[in-house]
This record gives C-alpha cells, sequence and structure tokens, in this order.
C-alpha cells in the first residue's frame, strides 16, 4: 500500500510516499480502508518532534519518529476487526482516530471510531475528530449556557470553527477572534461578532465574557484576565507559538498556578477521541449543529504540502488529504 512515511524528525520536505506493507489490526483493533484523512496541528508536532518535551511520549519517540506514517484523523469503510472489537463490521463506513491515517489503510483501537455521519462526506467526516473532540471537551471545562459571552481566540481554525459553532449551539453568544479575511466566515456560524486581531486587540473593548477559548496560544495571562469575569474560566488548546523546548506548557503551568490564588478558572485541555465524543459529533453533525469547514483538499502524494500549508498559513478550518 501507499503511504507518508517519514524517517526522522524535521520539516515537511522529509515526507515521502513509498509503498509499505499494510498494517495487521490486533486483537482491540480495526483496520480502515482510508478514502480520507485531517490534517491538524499534531501532524506537525510529530513531524518536527516539537516541542522537545513531547519527545519523551512513546507516540513521538525521543531520536526519530516512534510511528513513520503520519495522520491521525480518518474517515473509510472497515477491512477488518480484531477478535476483540465488538459494533463494528466490514464494510461499516467510519470515522475517528487511526494511527498513520496518511496511507490507504490504517488501523485504529475499535472504541475510538464510530459510524460515519450519514449527512457527511468522506472528506467532511475525516474533518471532524481530533478538532471537533478538542473543541468539545474545551467547552466542557465550563459549558457556557444561554445568553453567556464566550470569545474564541483561533475562531477561524479547525478546533476554532467548531468551538464557535457549538457555543452558539449551546446559546451563548459568541465573539470570534480571526485574521481580516474570516469575519464573514465566523459570522455565518453564528458569531455575533468578529474581532480582526491584525487591527484590534481584545482588551479594545469594553466587554467581559464568561468563558474565553484560546486555540492560539500567544497572548498574557494577564491581558486575558482584563476581558474575563470575576469568576470566568479560560481554556487553553496547543501551544503553537510558545518555544521549542516546552511549546506554551510553562504557560499553561503559570495559569494553573494563578487558577489556584484567584477567583477566575484557567484549565489546559488534553483532548482524548473517545466513542462517545464521536457519537456526540455524529449526532451534531446530523442535526446540522456543526458543519465541518474545509479550506482545501489535497491528493495523499501532495500531503507534505498540506503540512506546509498548515505549518506556514492560517487555514479556515481544516485541511484534507483524500486518498
Amino acid at each position: 500500500m501507499q503511504a507518508i512515511v517519514q524517517d526522522a524528525f524535521g520539516s515537511a520536505e522529509l515526507l515521502r510516499l513509498r509503498d509499505i506493507d499494510r498494517p495487521t489490526p490486533g486483537e482491540d483493533e480495526v483496520l480502515v480502508r482510508v478514502h480520507a484523512a485531517g490534517v491538524d496541528p499534531s501532524v506537525w508536532h510529530l513531524m518536527t518532534g516539537r516541542p522537545y518535551i513531547a519527545r519523551l511520549s512513546p507516540q513521538i519517540g525521543l531520536r526519530r519518529p516512534s510511528h513513520r506514517v503520519r495522520g491521525w484523523d480518518a474517515a473509510g469503510t472497515v477491512e477488518a476487526v480484531g477478535a476483540k472489537v465488538r459494533g463494528v463490521r466490514p464494510g461499516d463506513d467510519v470515522f475517528g482516530e487511526c494511527d498513520g491515517s496518511f496511507a490507504e489503510y490504517a488501523c485504529g483501537k475499535g472504541d475510538r471510531l464510530a459510524p460515519k455521519p450519514a449527512s457527511l462526506s468522506f472528506e467532511e467526516a475525516a474533518a471532524l475528530p481530533v478538532s471537533g473532540i478538542t473543541a468539545l471537551q474545551a467547552l466542557a471545562v465550563a459549558r457556557p449556557g444561554p445568553g453567556q459571552r464566550v470569545l474564541v481566540i483561533g475562531a477561524s481554525g479547525g478546533v476554532g470553527t467548531y468551538a464557535v459553532q457549538l457555543a452558539v449551539h449551546y446559546g451563548a453568544r459568541v465573539t470570534g477572534v480571526c485574521g481580516p479575511d474570516a469575519g464573514d466566515l465566523l459570522r455565518d456560524l453564528g458569531a455575533v461578532d468578529v474581532i480582526d486581531y491584525t487591527h484590534e486587540e481584545i482588551t479594545a473593548r469594553p466587554v467581559r465574557y464568561d468563558f474565553i477559548l484560546d486555540a492560539a496560544g500567544n497572548r498574557p495571562l494577564s491581558l486575558l484576565r482584563r476581558v474575563l469575569t470575576s469568576r470566568g474560566t479560560v481554556a487553553f488548546v496547543g501551544g503553537e507559538s510558545g518555544g521549542p523546548v516546552l511549546g506554551g506548557m510553562d504557560r499553561w503551568a503559570r495559569a494553573l498556578v494563578l487558577s489556584a490564588v484567584v477567583s477566575q478558572t484557567f484549565r489546559p485541555v488534553f483532548a482524548a477521541v473517545r466513542r462517545r465524543d464521536l457519537l456526540t459529533l455524529k449526532n451534531l453533525a446530523e442535526t446540522k449543529a456543526i458543519t465541518p469547514v474545509i479550506d482545501r483538499t489535497y491528493p495523499l502524494a501532495d500531503a507534505p504540502a498540506a503540512v506546509r500549508h498548515l505549518e506556514k498559513g492560517h487555514p479556515r478550518g481544516k485541511l484534507v488529504i483524500t486518498v
């Protein structure tokens, strides 16, 4: 089978399309014929091995990638199932997390896959798992209710577009922070207001928010506190703008210490793909409460270009690899 393989940490130029053996599912795994795969920031972290502290994880590797095939998000058709897998059969269309989804075939744990939403294409379904679940679990830190004010920083990205839609679905009044070309998109998703960060800082308006989802990771905690209500909550997602060693984790640590001594709450979010959350996303998609936003699709052979786009640009929504 063909797959996008990486043998050493570095840039997207090290990603290569190669013929490799088709994986064999373990007892608790499902072999999926991949039709589409999403591109999210975790792919960048795996490719570069940054932040360096993350190399302590067996999922990344200390000196070289422990998993040579890139990709996590996947949507496709079940080819085979392990002996301990229940509720999934060959021929089923599924979406979720597979290890090495930038390939014609990939394996995923049975409890990290769910039936594909009937209303979505494979490309749309592949854009949903990791970013959608991250947004879902971030908003669960302090689920905003009707009438509450929510600020989404990085609102036009993969996580941000889902967070805007989910907060609107919960009845909140959402303000999105984005670049100059994404305002109309966020309004279409339900945001009542938009802040163009190239012309205005979030503190420029006399507004305080009950909940802030920070998916950009580059603003001082003191600045976030100034626009947060006295008992409001900030959820942090990602840390791409941090240094090469800690990657923003030092900011998370300072936030947790601060949270212990003030009335405001600061929480980093470490999202995990779970079947029950995939089923929640499936229902939300089928009822049109959320819609995947896809910036661009690439064929499998052009996966390195997709990763470069993610690294250097500001995609509106998700990038998707078609297989």
